[in-house]
């Protein structure tokens, strides 16, 4: 069979797109993922202790874009969620993103949200020009709040200290001149009322998609025909490495189930920069909101090897993208999108913001 539209990748991007060619020209669209499941790294099941877990990490979704909600909105009801993140340091439990809170318990203080301010203009340093992640805090906050919530963290969950990752890597966590310990701030926030699977499977549900699963493209391209194709996997393995391969971070998961208690911890999630060898906790009962007598827990473990979760964003990569950004531009019948595609961070409403505005 020939396809007008082959997709690879059914996460965000590639489940996007493949919907609005099905439903916005009618072409065939045949959606090759690698995995045995749709969703790509939102993907979530139920376990065998019947607590609904996201298998590759805490995905919440959080967004500004109304017409990014709406369209979701067209394939799930939402569970409405506020995601709060507390950092275990020097014994005791701080809020994150850094406001008023967290440093009045950081540092035994009683600020107002106007001395907080104050505070943090006292305490910031002056750096002509940002060059890299540790110049981010250290301009905004310090040096105090870089050693105890940045610095090893960073290194953790990188294997890099921030003075050697661009900027942007720590640009996306704020400082707030509030009292707000919310983790997002967005108008728009929750968690897919029967989950981010279900929600997939509603998008690619066209009669004009299909979907074949456990497949890798690179294994089944030279059987496949097709007008146009949709490319959300890593830039480099597209192009055979031709320039060198980029490097990416990823994830190990340990799962737990406490069978002696409805909550381990307060919050969704628990970040410990400086102690232990993970980098977070997560409890997914406080994301569905799911009422059951016990609960299950997710460390997380940063890796270098394993499935590529983050692309590693300092200036050797940053180059060598922009080669294979320049070269997959010369390329008219592909469309790269995507996190590992452009080999950018996106959250997952710039994904489908991009993927709804894109022109097919």
């Amino acid at each position: 069979m020939k396809y007008d539209i082959v997709v690879v990748g059914a996460g965000f991007a590639g489940s996007v797109m493949a919907r609005r060619y099905a439903e916005e020209q009618n072409k065939r669209v045949l959606i090759v993922e690698k995995h045995s499941h749709v969703g790509g790294h939102a993907y979530d099941e139920y376990n065998s202790d019947g607590i609904l877990i996201h298998r590759y990490g805490p995905h919440i979704f959080h967004t500004n874009n109304s017409a990014v909600w709406k369209w979701l909105s067209r394939f799930t009801g939402w569970h409405e969620y506020q995601h709060r993140v507390l950092s275990y340091v020097d014994g005791q439990l701080v809020p994150m993103p850094i406001s008023s809170e967290t440093i009045n318990t950081l540092f035994g203080e009683h600020l107002t949200v106007e001395q907080t301010q104050e505070w943090l203009r006292s305490h910031a340093e002056n750096i002509p020009e940002i060059r890299n992640s540790r110049d981010v805090v250290l301009a905004n906050a310090g040096s105090a709040i870089y050693e105890k919530l940045f610095r090893n963290y960073t290194f953790k969950q990188w294997n890099k200290y921030p003075e050697e990752l661009s900027p942007d890597v720590i640009k996306r966590i704020p400082v707030r001149n509030s009292r707000d310990t919310r983790y997002f701030t967005d108008t728009y926030q929750g968690i897919p009322r029967n989950g981010y699977t279900e929600m997939f499977r509603k998008i690619l549900d066209h009669k004009n998609i299909q979907v074949l699963l456990n497949a890798n493209w690179f294994d089944v391209e030279d059987g496949i025909r097709f007008d146009k194709l949709v490319y959300t996997g890593p830039i480099d393995r597209f192009f055979e490495s031709e320039f060198g391969e980029l490097e990416y971070r990823s994830v190990r998961f340990e799962y737990e189930t406490l069978h002696d208690r409805e909550y381990y911890q307060t919050v969704g999630t628990v970040n410990y920069p400086n102690d232990y060898d993970y980098t977070r906790i997560t409890e997914y009962k406080h994301l569905s909101g799911q009422k059951i007598e016990h609960t299950t827990i997710a460390r997380e473990y940063s890796s270098s090897e394993g499935e590529p979760f983050y692309p590693v964003m300092n200036d050797r990569n940053n180059a060598l993208a922009e080669k294979y950004r320049r070269q997959s531009e010369a390329d008219t019948d592909t469309i790269f999108i995507g996190r590992l595609a452009e080999y950018k961070y996106y959250n997952m409403d710039m994904i489908v913001q991009k993927a709804l505005q894109l022109p097919l």
